[in-house]
């Protein structure tokens, strides 16, 4: 009974100081885990609650190895402060305190990827026992920018296995990146035998690591304007951050399943002797070889084009462009129909010339067959006279005689018209254009051009005689659609008559001309008194200077001698009429002969 007692006490002891031990042990709060980008510094707080002051603390800094081991970096009590050789950290750490709030911080500088550890604070108290915490090191790197390369041969949508698409690749990332393709903002993810996503990592010599994706999967043609990227998703200090590549197009290759064909040019309406130039297309992307058939004519393109020279309404018709895919030998095609218009040469009725007596009548008609509606026109000496097919002349007269011209015109294609030409004769003795004036006034001894104008059919002849009935030559004779022109020159020496004479086999007529030569008499006249004149005042101005009137003859004479003296010079004029001779004095008064 007594042992059983005494095994209970010390039972009951050893429960109560084990748990005044619990009771009095050091209280250590970390943080779970410090993250931080590699290179960077890390800062590890350790925070202690203990009864004892600060004299009777011990710390210790431990790291745990991978396999589970403790490794001391650092110590320190009150005597001392020791950091442990030998180890990753023992160049790279630093410990400092504030006794206030019982905290201690460690500081890694320059953290590298093998620091992505463990750390332990451990903390002794002389009286209140001991206690530890401990925080996780993160470290982080940012990776490359990532990049995408896409098949440069492109994909074929007729591929019965998915085909390779491109690689998205990033490179030097701590912790391993994450690789997620996107087609149009749409996750790709693997689909049996749709969708295939392959990705490997590798480990590089720094530890970071780099990622690699390739994608394959069976297209579509929809997929040739579809926008292939890769987005990137790593870890940074504090949480997660996101980077895409490049948003990239790939080639995808399908066969045609419809065929555009047109007319390129000439745009509008086509007429004959146009060179048309047709286009054709098809919405494939794979080599196909493109042909043309109208009719029975196969045609070759070069670029797709097939120029037609020179056409004719032959050419019209349907146009069939086919496509033929050379791998699956699939064909499509497409049609146009090309409508070429065209205007027949004018026919005229009656052709080319037409005979009319004075006063009758014609009715003469033109047309073009045409693939469009036309407008006619008749014209004559470059004026429009009628609009329409039908012309009629009548009461025929000599001015009815010419060319008429139909011009056939299509409104709706510019340039498009053809021509025909009736020439009317009108026949009947000739008619002499009248003329206001036929009497001319000439000067003496110059040329006069007379002109004359006769209508008539035939085509009359002219002849020019004068009134002594000498013919005078012509010097220009031509028929014109006015009638026949003739013109001579006749050179004045006397009043003159000249005839115009014209005649056919229905007749003949005539015109004069009256020609004054003017001035003969008068003009001899005014040469013998101008003579006269010039030489009386040479015999004056002659005397004034033997006399000394005139300066320069004596520098003695006296120019200022009385009037009453009477000169002694006189002119002598005789008359073929008379013997008298008549002298005048210088002051006008006359003399006789016997004075001088």
């Amino acid at each position: 009974m007594a042992v059983r007692d005494s095994g209970s006490l010390l039972i009951g002891l050893l429960l109560l100081f084990h748990t005044w031990r619990a009771w009095a042990a050091v209280e250590v709060s970390m943080e779970d885990r410090v993250e931080v980008f590699r290179g960077d510094t890390a800062r590890i707080t350790c925070m202690y609650k203990s009864e004892d002051d600060v004299g009777g603390i011990t710390i210790m800094w431990l790291y745990a190895t991978r396999s589970g081991e403790r490794q001391n970096i650092y110590f320190q009590d009150s005597n001392m402060k020791i950091v442990s050789q030998g180890t990753p950290f023992t160049n790279r750490i630093n410990m400092s305190s504030s006794d206030a709030s019982r905290e201690v911080v460690l500081t890694i500088k320059d953290v590298q990827l093998a620091d992505e550890l463990d750390f332990i604070c451990f903390v002794k108290s002389l009286t209140a026992g001991e206690g530890e915490g401990r925080t996780k090191l993160k470290v982080f790197e940012t990776p490359k920018h990532p990049t995408i390369e896409v098949v440069p041969s492109g994909v074929s949508v007729t591929e019965d296995s998915p085909s390779k698409i491109g690689v998205c690749e990033v490179k030097n990332g701590f912790p391993k990146p994450n690789i997620t393709w996107y087609r149009d903002k749409t996750p790709l993810r693997t689909i049996p035998d749709e969708v295939t996503v392959t990705s490997s990592r590798t480990i590089e010599s720094s530890g970071l690591f780099s990622v690699r994706s390739e994608l394959s999967m069976k297209v579509q043609k929809s997929d040739k304007d579809a926008l292939f990227y890769c987005e990137i998703t790593f870890y940074i200090p504090g949480g997660m951050r996101m980077i895409e590549t490049s948003h990239v197009n790939i080639t995808v290759f399908y066969p045609p399943t419809a065929v555009s064909v047109w007319v390129e040019s000439p745009k509008g309406k086509i007429k004959e002797g146009d060179s048309v130039e047709l286009h054709c297309h098809d919405n494939g992307n794979i080599a196909s070889e493109l042909a043309i058939v109208h009719g029975n004519d196969d045609y070759s393109l070069e670029n797709n084009v097939l120029v037609l020279d020179n056409v004719t309404r032959g050419a019209s018709g349907v146009y069939q462009c086919t496509s033929l895919d050379m791998d699956t030998l699939i064909n499509v095609s497409g049609n146009v129909t090309l409508s070429v218009n065209f205007l027949d040469p004018a026919v005229v009725t009656p052709k080319e010339s037409m005979m009319l007596a004075q006063g009758q009548e014609l009715k003469a008609t033109c047309n073009a067959l045409s693939s469009l509606q036309t407008h006619t026109a008749w014209f004559k000496d470059g004026q429009e006279i009628l609009k329409g097919h039908t012309l009629i002349l009548k009461d025929a007269t000599f001015d009815t005689a010419g060319t008429y011209v139909c011009v056939v015109t299509v409104p709706e294609i510019e340039d498009m018209e053809t021509r025909g030409s009736l020439h009317v004769n009108v026949k009947g003795p000739p008619e002499i254009m009248k003329l206001d004036n036929t009497e001319i006034e000439v000067n003496f001894e110059k040329s006069v051009e007379l002109s004359c104008v006769a209508k008539g059919f035939p085509a009359p002849d002219i002849t020019w005689t004068t009134s002594d009935g000498k013919p005078v030559k012509a010097t220009s004779h031509e028929n014109t659609e006015k009638g026949t022109r003739s013109v001579v020159s006749v050179k004045v020496t006397s009043d003159l008559t000249v005839f115009c004479n014209a005649s056919n086999d229905y007749g003949a007529d005539a015109m004069t001309y009256r020609i004054k030569a003017r001035g003969t008499g008068v003009i001899i006249a005014v040469i013998i008194t101008c003579v006269l004149l010039l030489a009386i005042l040479g015999s004056v101005l002659y005397f004034l200077y033997k006399k000394g009137k005139i300066c320069g003859r004596s520098g003695k004479k006296d120019l200022t001698k009385e009037k009453s003296k009477k000169d002694n010079t006189v002119v002598e004029m005789k008359s073929d009429n008379t013997e008298e001779a008549i002298l005048l004095g210088v002051n006008g008064e006359k003399q006789l002969s016997s004075d001088q």
